[in-house]
């Protein structure tokens, strides 16, 4: 679980217009071509592979290889390396809970506190464990505030999932996460979007509930929101690798969503739109357009496009480029 614009369409020539990662302005407006892509990300409908109970499932999978979940050459398994969403940040700047304003804010408290020899802010002293690895003193803190405070609810679905500063306990992770999606709550919101990604992944993985191919793609899409980058982006780039996978495989979709992700700054899905573009993978082929997204996603460090790009290289006989993008 996380600890925490618009594509060409599919199979069209030419190459994609290049975006910032700074992210889209706004979920509207600009977004007229919406319920087009929408239709394109709805499920397919094809055969999922079967279920199981618990987490026997994902023990019994090989380990996933570099570069999980990633379109490679055709006909390469393609895997999903999951991880957490990280906590998300609140709609209001004042009162955001991002990495950076959390640790500034939980230092000023604390210093704040010391001075007036007052306790400090409930989450904010537990988010400032957590932040430095400190789980157990962490969760000590969220366990105390979590039925008053839903960020506090989150932070302990994560760790009871993922074991940090406590025995695995996927069941109650996933309790937690479902407590959030359901609420009412005007101070839930801003969690749900990361709070139906944890979710996918706990169906995806099998675990904490049953194995569910389906849920997990549905929650998913719940999570990515048709690609507005103030939902999950994270929850975006998975579906691309999802599609991409041969169980469920469909390249168009798994091109838009990876179109999507990386014009809300992912950079797995930029280094993945760079193979789909080398190889023709859900689009034309586009060689120009594969180097451009592999050199920036290599010049951001994603070693799976630097790979990528030196095997382009070497196929192509630049050998002293090849071995010069290697060495690094």
């Amino acid at each position: 679980m996380e600890r925490r614009r618009l594509p060409a369409q599919a199979g069209q020539g030419g190459g994609r217009p290049q975006h910032g990662s700074e992210g889209r302005s706004s979920a509207g407006g600009s977004r007229s071509s919406a319920p087009a892509r929408a239709a394109a990300a709805l499920p397919s409908g094809r055969a999922r592979p079967g279920r199981a109970r618990g987490c026997a499932s994902r023990q019994a999978r090989p380990e996933p290889p570099s570069g999980a979940g990633l379109p490679g050459e055709l006909g390469r398994r393609c895997w999903l390396a999951l991880r957490c969403e990280r906590l998300p940040q609140e709609p209001d700047p004042p009162e955001n809970h991002c990495h950076d304003a959390l640790l500034a804010k939980s230092e000023e408290s604390l210093v704040r506190s010391e001075a007036r020899e007052d306790p400090p802010a409930p989450f904010l002293d537990g988010q400032q464990y957590y932040e430095q690895g400190l789980y157990k003193e962490a969760l000590k803190r969220f366990e105390k505030i979590k039925d008053t405070d839903f960020q506090a609810m989150y932070q302990l679905g994560v760790m009871y999932y993922d074991g940090l500063g406590t025995k695995k306990d996927p069941e109650r992770g996933v309790e937690y996460m479902n407590k959030i999606l359901n609420s009412d709550s005007p101070e839930a919101s801003h969690l749900k979007f990361a709070a139906a990604y944890n979710l996918g992944r706990a169906y995806y993985e099998g675990c904490g509930v049953k194995q569910s191919i389906e849920e997990a793609e549905r929650l998913w899409l719940t999570a990515a929101d048709n690609g507005n980058p103030k939902a999950s982006v994270k929850a975006q780039s998975t579906l691309g690798m999802l599609y991409s996978m041969p169980f469920l495989k469909d390249m168009k979709k798994a091109f838009f969503w990876h179109s999507e992700a990386c014009d809300n700054g992912n950079l797995e899905s930029k280094g993945a739109l760079g193979i789909m573009y080398l190889f023709g993978q859900g689009t034309r082929r586009n060689s120009k357009a594969a180097l451009e997204y592999l050199r920036e996603a290599t010049e951001l460090g994603n070693i799976y496009a630097q790979g990528h790009l030196v095997e382009y290289y070497y196929t192509r006989k630049f050998y002293s480029k090849a071995a010069a993008l290697a060495k690094r």
